[in-house]
């Protein structure tokens, strides 16, 4: 079976974090046909992504897509027999070089011990009786038999087990080949009809919209879905206040749409994590990472969206029956509260953002500045593009496995975090003051 020798490179992921929200919210604000079509774009996603299963077929109504599961189920089951062949085998095979090692070192060790009886023995016939020399000798012939003994023992348990071992690693090594060959003759015939269905994709297309009727009537589900969506998207713009700070508002609004389409990323990274350890045997070493850094940052960044859409959990038994200027007066009066949070957040993620880039492992001109070596001016001067590209840069700290991300963006992603918190709350502060002059 093939193995997935991918890593996923710095800079894929995080202009991924940054191109994918704004390509994904462009297509979620294209007008909607009245009668939608299969599409091949669309299509090709859905092969590359999932046709190992057949998805792309299961797409255009095409049934044959059920031929694609059961070879891929082979797939996993060959992997997981396989995967206990290959533990048997190493057990096996660590048996037996640990069997071969005990028979080699003790045939030495006995051997050496029994060259060495003769001459003990003259030894101890030459000394003396009762002597120490006649008693020394006597205990370093003791100890060559008893070594002699021990060696044989050592030799006869590691023979007995090396008989036992032996057979179960040419069996071991037998089955994990057998199920080396099926899983890899099952992939290269998925991948055999994916390649076929790449061609094909366009007349199936064609077929399937040929097959649709003149109009489409959306299912009660659907239907009620798409009033589900549009409510919402009405209740999220009648949180935007008037005046300047609607602009705050609408900032919040568009932080927390753009990171909410990351949740997107993590099904594909997680989906090519289960299909490189399950299907390939190539767990990654950054999926993991990768996504709770990103789900990290969502969190910060997505924080000023739930203060304005009043989506934080809280108690306001309270609170719910006031009226606005009361609740005002109270947002006012709790206010304090919340800036000495915010504040802090941002200050202590800022003094975070500054120790990241400035890290001894920064030798970057950025961080040469971040650490009060050069000045602005000098930092600025000395900036060229192979501060980007030079792979032996590095702009600050890192993570501590093999993928080495780097966590200084993170830290920054931090600070604006807090600064959006800091300005959702400026925005509420001043609806609040609006509502208690007003006396709404």
């Amino acid at each position: 079976m093939p193995s997935l020798d991918f890593t996923l490179p710095h800079w894929a992921y995080w202009s991924g974090l940054i191109l994918f929200p704004i390509i994904a919210m462009a297509l979620a604000r294209r007008p909607k046909p009245e009668n939608p079509t299969y599409n091949s774009a669309l299509g090709y996603m859905i092969l590359v992504t999932g046709g190992m299963l057949g998805l792309h077929r299961f797409y255009l109504k095409n049934l044959y897509g059920l031929v694609f599961i059961p070879v891929f189920l082979a797939i996993l089951v060959a992997n997981s027999m396989g995967a206990t062949a290959r533990s048997e085998l190493s057990n096996a095979a660590n048996t037996v070089r640990m069997a071969e090692g005990t028979i080699t070192r003790e045939s030495d060790r006995a051997a050496s011990a029994e060259a060495s009886l003769p001459g003990l023995r003259a030894d101890f016939a030459a000394a003396e009786v009762g002597s120490f020399a006649k008693r020394g000798a006597e205990k370093k012939i003791k100890r060559a038999e008893d070594r002699i003994e021990k060696s044989r023992a050592a030799i006869e348990q590691a023979r007995s087990d090396l008989a036992a071992a032996e057979p179960i690693e040419v069996v071991a090594q037998d089955r994990l080949s057998f199920w080396r060959m099926i899983s890899t003759y099952a992939f290269y015939l998925l991948l055999a009809g994916m390649l076929i269905d790449a061609v094909l994709l366009p007349g199936m297309v064609r077929k399937a919209n040929a097959n649709l009727p003149a109009k489409v009537e959306i299912t009660e589900t659907e239907r009620k879905l798409k009033a589900l969506e549009e409510e919402e998207m009405q209740e999220d713009s009648r949180h935007v206040s008037a005046g300047w700070t609607g602009y705050i508002d609408r900032l919040s609004l568009f932080c927390g749409e753009f990171v909410s389409y990351w949740a997107v990323i993590a099904v594909f990274v997680y989906y090519f994590e289960v299909i490189g350890r399950y299907v390939f045997n190539s767990p990654t070493n950054w999926a993991h990472e990768s996504m709770y850094l990103m789900f990290g940052m969502q969190y910060l960044i997505a924080g000023s969206y739930a203060m304005l859409t009043e989506s934080h959990v809280r108690v306001d038994i309270f609170y719910a029956p006031l009226t606005r200027r009361n609740k005002a007066w109270v947002d006012l009066l709790t206010s304090v509260f919340f800036f000495i949070f915010a504040g802090t957040l941002l200050a202590t993620s800022y003094i975070f953002a500054f120790d990241a880039i400035s890290v001894p492992s920064g030798n970057s001109i950025l961080s040469d500045w971040a650490r009060g070596e050069i000045g602005f001016g000098e930092m600025l001067a000395g900036f060229d593009l192979s501060q980007w590209t030079d792979p032996n840069i590095r702009w600050g700290e890192i993570s501590f496995n093999e993928w080495e991300v780097p966590l200084w963006p993170m830290k920054w992603v931090m600070v604006i975090g807090g600064l959006l918190l800091v300005l959702q709350g400026i925005s509420k502060l001043a609806q609040d003051l609006r509502a208690v002059v007003k006396g709404a």
